[in-house]
């Protein structure tokens, strides 16, 4: 792709999910305020501009947004014949999505989805047809990766390469892996000041994918980008060891209370046993990479206690040392890095060089605090913790520099090609057990 890019304009196609308002949180150079979204007609598309009217009316740092609607069933071939703008933006629906995106790059436009662009094996092969489609016709497609700038994770990955620290990654084994990510997440939550509205579809495997394909999407990429950096991987890299999926079992109440809605639709009674739906949103897989062992499992539950929210556990077993995030009551849950040394050598030292040298170029005022369980805890400043929904504008900024360079690293596009492989291999092998 030439970097000939002028302004971008923004085609916001049928938004099912939260996420593709949240890209519009932000205003940003060199994107045109008119947003042109195209879409049926229903509550998901109301709930997308009701967010951006509430960026636009806010108090503080008001975004500028101005939309332009095309209501209608043809809602696809409408945004393929105007063609409008020059970026696709996609969120939801995820069993459309690469139909979306097969005919968004046919027609010559950019892609910028959210996670994941595919959820059963058909996809998988629409998708690695349409990368070469892209590349025919000077185009990207990119997925929205918000958990690369999550500040604990980008720190974890930075004493990864540290040697002194860190020393290599361990070949790890299937029951005590060399990298791990572990994310519990919850259908009820709040989302800028708002109780979320889940649309029912949310909890239909076959329309928004099973747990096992969707958002293990991010934990399987921070896998290939901090255990393997800037390196491409290909899918003959991966080896799945095992994989299992489990649902959650949801009341009618609790139902009602993320849907709004008082009975389930048709489509998801079969999977009602006893008055109460289960929707298979819970997996696990254990796999080589390039050699070494790794771990990913999601897990969803109805509500977070009173005070809590989604968490994130991971792991990075090094010949010097641990690497763990956790995010436990211990941690407010608020998540936190911590090092557990496991060699003999004086670590102190070692580990206070790097704090000043290497962390912080990039987290400025970074400590290192010595626990009395031999741990220590990372404590990074407040002003690097801004939060999910503020990563969707640090992941934009990224796509916009590469649309302005007119291409992605050298390593991107082969690595989501294998890490939608991996998640793939998992869904497979979790069906057949």
């Amino acid at each position: 792709m030439e970097p000939t890019m002028e302004n971008v304009k923004l085609m916001i196609l049928d938004p099912g999910h939260f996420h593709a308002a949240l890209v519009q949180k932000t205003m940003y150079p060199r994107v045109d305020s008119v947003i042109h979204v195209f879409a049926p007609e229903g509550p998901e598309v109301q709930d997308f501009l009701s967010k951006i009217e509430q960026y636009n009316s806010r108090a503080e740092h008001p975004t500028a947004w101005k939309v332009n609607t095309n209501f209608g069933d043809d809602y696809l071939e409408q945004m393929i014949a105007q063609k409008p703008g020059n970026v696709m933006v996609v969120a939801g629906k995820n069993s459309k999505k690469i139909d979306y995106i097969l005919k968004a790059v046919q027609a010559g436009l950019n892609v910028y989805a959210d996670k994941p662009l595919v959820i059963n094996p058909q996809g998988f092969d629409k998708l690695k047809k349409a990368f070469k489609i892209a590349e025919e016709n000077g185009v990207m497609i990119y997925d929205i990766m918000t958990e690369r700038f999550e500040s604990t994770t980008m720190m974890q990955k930075l004493f990864s390469t540290i040697p002194q620290v860190f020393g290599e990654l361990v070949d790890g084994t299937i029951d005590e892996p060399a990298i791990s990510k572990e994310s519990v997440h919850h259908f009820f939550k709040y989302v800028s000041g708002n109780p979320l509205v889940r649309p029912p579809w949310f909890f239909d495997v076959n329309e928004e994918g099973e747990g096992i394909v969707d958002v293990t999407t991010h934990l399987v990429d921070l896998v290939q980008w901090e255990a393997f950096p800037e390196q491409i991987i290909d899918s003959s890299n991966v080896q799945m060891l095992k994989a299992k999926r489990w649902p959650t079992i949801l009341t009618p109440e609790e139902f009602t209370k993320v849907t709004n809605l008082v009975d389930y639709p048709r489509y998801l009674e079969k999977v009602v046993i006893d008055g109460k739906l289960h929707t298979y949103s819970n997996g696990e897989m254990i796999y080589k990479i390039k050699g070494k062992h790794a771990k990913v499992s999601v897990i969803w539950n109805y509500e977070a206690p009173e005070g809590t929210g989604d968490t994130h556990y991971s792991i990075m077993r090094g010949t010097k040392c641990n690497l763990i995030i956790k995010q436990g009551e211990e941690e407010n849950f608020k998540p936190v890095l911590y090092i557990q040394p496991t060699i003999k050598e004086p670590f102190d030292e070692v580990l206070q060089h790097a704090m000043d040298n290497e962390v912080q170029e990039l987290f400025s005022g970074a400590t290192a605090e010595k626990m009395s369980d031999g741990l220590w805890k990372i404590n990074i400043p407040d002003m690097y913790k801004i939060g999910h929904e503020a990563h969707f504008a640090q992941v934009t900024q990224n796509y916009l520099k590469y649309l302005e360079e007119g291409e992605l690293p050298t390593w991107e596009i082969p690595n989501m090609i294998t890490k939608y492989y991996t998640t793939i291999a998992g869904y497979k092998m979790a069906k057949e057990d």
